[in-house]
């Protein structure tokens, strides 16, 4: 099996961050699925790193966001928690190391300052609005929390809950089992 081919198959996930008068929260859906089969319903995809001041949620791979996180904990452990050159450090490593290089997933990360999209490719994205969203729903989930920011009130963590659930009410990679953590 081809990884193009894997990847079709092994879908799993919806993870969404916002930011909103000075909070962040990053929340996630419990799903996991093989082909067409749900194989566990209530995940957990976000973790806290750092003494608890850095949040991660990944997609993709959990073995290969596991090895990562690993990693990362590690960077950020090394760089007193600093994210911004963590996340750095921790695509170098991934880009440069053969072993690292074909893991497949993504890690979106948040502290009080920043909000980071980590990938395989090398690249640390820090979107302009605060909001990342990745998985099967990402775009969804995206598009409902923008529209949210722009029409109510809500706190960030209201604004990732609803999001997600819109995203699940969609994607049928993607359920309403959602876990978020914020800060501060």
């Amino acid at each position: 099996m081809t990884d193009t081919e894997a990847q079709d198959r092994f879908r799993s996930t919806t993870i969404l961050s916002v930011r909103r008068d000075g909070k962040v929260a990053l929340g996630g859906d419990g799903q996991v699925t093989f082909n067409e089969t749900v194989l566990k319903a209530r995940a957990v995809k976000i973790r806290r790193l750092h003494q608890d001041e850095v949040i991660v949620g990944f997609a993709g791979s959990a073995g290969d966001a596991f090895a990562l996180l690993g990693r990362f904990s590690a960077k950020l452990e090394s760089y007193q928690g600093n994210l911004l050159r963590s996340a750095h450090e921790l695509v170098k490593e991934w880009r440069t190391d053969k072993m690292l290089r074909p893991l497949q997933s993504l890690l979106a990360t948040v502290n009080l300052e920043h909000s980071l999209l980590i990938t395989g490719n090398g690249e640390v994205l820090e979107p302009d609005d605060g909001i990342i969203g990745v998985g099967s729903g990402g775009p969804m989930a995206i598009a409902a929390a923008r529209a949210l920011m722009q029409e109510t009130d809500l706190d960030a963590a209201s604004i990732v809950k609803k999001s997600l659930e819109i995203a699940a009410g969609i994607c049928v990679y993607t359920n309403r089992e959602i876990q978020i953590e914020t800060l501060p």
